[in-house]
């Protein structure tokens, strides 16, 4: 009699399959292999920033340039980001604890690495010898202004004007709510360059739009001069600008010292220190028109044909939502519009 050792199955034991280890590894390892081999979806792509339209225009920095020949603004210039009164100081307000904390950042190390680098490597008499090209011009005038919305920002600046406070200003409270005609310089070729676009004696025309824009417009211009002995010798002369100025525009005159960085000049197209340039902004402080070295061609008549259509701009906006006024209450003011 032969006995089993395994337990006899009931009759109603139904038989399960199950397969073996062999067979469950191989399925394993199959579909993990097809869960790898699994394509991943791409990123979105994100837009690539249209190209500078100063991208050829020669620089103090970078590959000397041997031939150039400017072209037309295709593109709006400026910064992204509306300007704010206080900004570009080039005062460092960081605390000694973040002071600290930068010390010890090696990512900004690199960094500020990188910016000491790209100075000292600067030709002293690169911006020297750009000049050569076409005296300095790095663009033409646009044909027409930049639409409103497409626009980009004039920054803020803080410097000196000639009133006898000798108090440090914005220029973004000038700018707001009047169209201005900007001319930037840092010497007196440049100022004499920024002159055949705006002075009196070149651009008599611009002059009576200006009057005659009851107020909605003015000239301004800027005196950028980071050498501290060239600001010295400024402000030695400031009573003869002052005289020669008249008091009303001692307040639209601003000698910067500080903050502005290469990012700037790249922004809004100061490409040349030794260059003068001339803006027009609205009352956004975008930058509406823009012109660099002395005039050519049609470029002053195009800077009087933009002030006017801005001046006419901004009295139909003027018309439609009235400026409050700040000093009275708000209730006050409408009830005086609707009387």
């Amino acid at each position: 009699m032969i006995i089993s050792r395994r337990p006899l199955r009931p009759l109603d034991f139904k038989l399960e399959a199950k397969a073996c280890l062999l067979c469950q590894w191989r399925t394993f390892s199959t579909s993990y292999r097809r869960l790898a081999e699994k394509e991943t979806p791409a990123p979105p792509t994100t837009p690539v920033p249209p190209e500078s339209p100063l991208a050829d225009a020669p620089r103090s920095y970078g590959k000397a340039v041997s031939e150039f020949t400017p072209k037309p603004l295709s593109r709006p210039i400026g910064l992204p980001n509306p300007p704010r009164a206080g900004e570009n100081a080039g005062v460092d307000n960081r605390s000694w604890k973040q002071r600290r904390d930068d010390f010890v950042d090696y990512d900004k190390h690199l960094v500020r690495r990188k910016q000491l680098t790209q100075k000292i490597s600067t030709p002293y008499f690169r911006e020297w010898s750009n000049m050569r090209l076409h005296k300095g011009k790095s663009f033409l005038a646009p044909p027409r202004l930049f639409k409103g919305e497409r626009a980009l920002y004039f920054p803020n600046f803080q410097g000196q004007t000639l009133s006898k406070d000798k108090i440090v200003k914005d220029t973004t409270p000038v700018f707001e709510k009047k169209i201005s005609v900007v001319s930037v310089f840092s010497s007196a070729w440049a100022e004499n360059q920024a002159a055949t676009f705006a002075a009196e004696k070149n651009n008599p025309e611009l002059h009576e739009v200006v009057k005659g824009g009851g107020g909605l417009a003015q000239m301004v211009q800027i005196n950028i001069e980071e050498n501290a002995l060239k600001a010295m010798l400024v402000k030695l002369f400031m009573p003869s600008l002052r005289r020669r100025m008249g008091a009303g525009n001692w307040g639209r005159y601003f000698l910067v010292r500080k903050g502005v960085s290469d990012e700037i000049r790249d922004a809004i197209g100061l490409l040349n220190s030794k260059v003068g340039y001339t803006y027009l902004l609205d009352g956004e402080c975008k930058i509406r028109w823009a012109g660099s070295g002395s005039c050519e061609g049609d470029e002053k008549e195009g800077l009087v044909r933009s002030a006017k259509r801005l001046i006419e701009e901004l009295k139909v906006k003027r018309k439609e939502k009235p400026v409050l006024d700040i000093g009275k209450p708000v209730e006050n003011q409408t009830a005086a519009t609707t009387a």
